[in-house]
């Protein structure tokens, strides 16, 4: 099948497509990631879109990427630079080609090198004739002519037989690799089984990539990527965003508590109410209200009525939220409201990501009104964050903020899908029928939680509402002093939760030199970073943090073993100032990006050794 004559094994590849919106990069970069996962290798996915329904065809701006990081050790980041890229047209080459190492294989469609298509990408000369990728393994294959000479005994059209280029490099890339097209032609098979023809012109053009690959004389060397040693269980590649709606399902069924999400579509957040809406037949009940604030209410409505509720949204939406958030604070029900973060302010970058709504997250609401704050650190963890979110909100009564990002909620990574009975426990504090002790805001002594008095309970009548409530019977008070002590009552609820959450645990030294600490999507590129550091010799500690408000108990005991201190984020500082906040006696450094994009190892090291110098 190979005609390979060197092969050369890799831990780990980073490979990305990219092309013209409507090329299907996001679609050949999922079957080959199905692909891979298959066959054992450990991965994480990048989706790279323009927030443009349709930029115009072959500009910078309308590029489409989808990148894939796989290997045969754990793969915790997205991957920096590409050993392999394959871009479709001028304009996917001048936006990418700064993400490609040195010697990386980039294969290019020669056939869609035409001046028109060079000019509006923006180069001045011919990239592939002027020298300027000198440095790099070009394959200038005749990709749209090869289709077309293929496909023609089908008697597609023109147009048809374009839109199977990128399968075209598909095959192009399992050769590469050597990877087999079983998975692939499942999927074909299943995708269009009305159509035939489709199958098996798609079919036809894979094999096709394969054979132009295995006789392309700069294609003569394999790269190997053994199986990854992954535990045993079943796995599955799934989205951030999916991995947050199987989280809030499980913590609905290990609760016994119905599920109800009231939402609103917004980028990148809308794959979570889609999921939630597949999952009728577990109890899941959807409801797509005509905007973010009817979808939050309806959601503390049904907390109300005792059932599990969610709303999901991004950075726009939590602002047209916020006043609901205080309602659900003060009535003191639980809720779980999940931020996919994006790029900002106002409709800002749609499809990029940031770590910028931290602030809006801990104090964006009227009054005093504190809430639960935690963070998802990767695609698959969106489920166990979604879940332990659901049981500290509904164990506590008290809404939960559950910040991801962009990056991992429409990225993907393997799953090992666990039990739900596996899971820690959920117990909602539920009112007891005919209780005689029973008052709306009577509270647990140590935890200070009030009882969940479910609606038609009998002898359980009560009152909550957006007004000040009377400590304990909960008559509508304007009492100052009661005021107070309800304010002081409710921040202490939120603070004793750092009773029953982890302590914080750190990653490499556990003293020393120099304390990395992150928050959120970004642990696996940071962690990275503070590998090569402990290679280098460096003494160096990192603490990545899930749980924000409150934080864990042992923080500041922490702070104080280390010389220095960089907290690293995708904003302008917004973790480090809460924490400086919280802890002004120590020093912090701060290491930021905020362009949309994830960080790089290289852009977290020089940073961190420039703080390790300093005297």
């Amino acid at each position: 099948m190979s005609k390979k004559s060197n092969i050369i094994e890799m831990e780990d590849v980073v490979i990305k497509f990219v092309g013209d919106s409507g090329d299907g990069m996001q679609l050949t970069g999922t079957l080959f990631s199905e692909t891979v996962a298959i066959d054992r290798n450990d991965l994480a996915n990048f989706p790279d879109y323009p927030a443009e329904i349709r930029a115009p065809h072959n500009t910078v701006a309308g590029v489409s990427g989808f990148q894939v990081h796989f290997g045969s050790k754990e793969i915790n980041n997205f991957g920096d630079l590409c050993d392999v890229i394959v871009a479709m047209n001028p304009a996917s080459l001048k936006a990418n080609k700064k993400w490609a190492k040195k010697g990386a294989t980039i294969i290019t469609d020669i056939d869609t090198y035409d001046e028109k298509s060079i000019e509006r990408a923006g180069f001045t000369n011919n990239p592939l004739e002027d020298g300027s990728m000198k440095d790099y393994n070009m394959i200038l294959a005749p990709i749209t002519s090869k289709v077309k000479e293929v496909l023609s005994p089908l008697g597609l059209d023109p147009k048809s037989m374009e839109k199977t280029r990128n399968m075209f490099t598909l095959g192009m890339v399992y050769y590469i690799f050597s990877r087999t097209f079983d998975t692939t032609f499942n999927y074909l098979d299943k995708k269009f089984a009305k159509n035939p023809q489709l199958i098996e012109a798609n079919k036809i053009i894979i094999k096709a990539g394969f054979e132009y690959a295995s006789n392309h004389e700069k294609l003569d060397t394999a790269i190997r990527v053994n199986p990854a040693k992954l535990e045993k269980g079943k796995y599955a590649n799934v989205t951030g965003n999916v991995a947050t709606a199987w989280g809030l399902l499980a913590a609905s069924e290990r609760s016994g508590r119905p599920f109800f999400l009231g939402s609103y579509p917004i980028t990148p957040a809308t794959e979570i109410l889609m999921e939630l809406a597949k999952h009728k037949s577990l109890g899941a009940k959807v409801f797509q209200a005509e905007d973010e604030i009817a979808g939050i209410c309806s959601a503390i409505g049904a907390s109300f009525t005792g059932a599990l509720a969610a709303t999901t949204t991004s950075g726009p939406g939590l602002s047209l939220k916020c006043e609901a958030i205080g309602l659900a604070v003060i009535t003191e029900l639980p809720l779980v409201i999940v931020n996919v973060q994006r790029g900002g302010p106002s409709t800002g970058l749609p499809t990029k990501s940031e770590q910028s709504d931290l602030y809006q997250a801990l104090f964006g609401r009227n009054g005093e009104a504190p809430v639960i704050v935690m963070a998802a650190d990767s695609c698959s963890d969106c489920f166990y964050a979604a879940y332990e979110a659901a049981k500290l909100s509904m164990e506590h009564m008290t809404p939960a903020i559950l910040l991801t990002d962009g990056n991992i909620g429409q990225g993907s990574q393997l799953f090992r899908i666990p039990k739900t009975m596996d899971m820690p426990p959920i117990n909602p504090p539920v009112a007891q029928a005919n209780d005689p002790d029973y008052q709306p805001f009577k509270r647990d002594p140590k935890t200070l939680v009030r009882k969940w008095a479910l609606p038609g309970t009998e002898g359980l009548r009560h009152r909550v509402g957006g007004l000040e409530k009377e400590d304990g019977i909960g008559n509508v008070s304007m009492d100052p002093q009661n005021h107070q002590k309800m304010v002081e009552l409710r921040a202490a609820k939120v603070e004793k939760i750092a009773d029953f959450i982890p302590e914080q645990k750190i990653y490499g030294d556990q003293d020393g030199d120099l304390l990395v600490i992150s928050w959120g999507g970004t642990q696996g590129t940071v962690k990275t970073a503070v590998q090569e550091l402990h290679k280098e010799g460096h003494k160096v500690g990192h603490a990545h943090f899930r749980h924000i408000m409150p934080l864990p108990k042992n923080t500041e005991s922490i702070l104080k073993k280390y010389k220095k201190i960089v907290v690293a984020e995708l904003n302008s500082g917004q973790f480090v100032n809460y924490l400086r906040m919280k802890f002004p006696q120590y020093p912090m450094h701060q290491c930021n990006k905020i362009q949309g994009l994830p960080f790089f190892v290289a852009d977290l090291l020089p940073t961190f050794n420039k703080i390790l110098k300093e005297k």
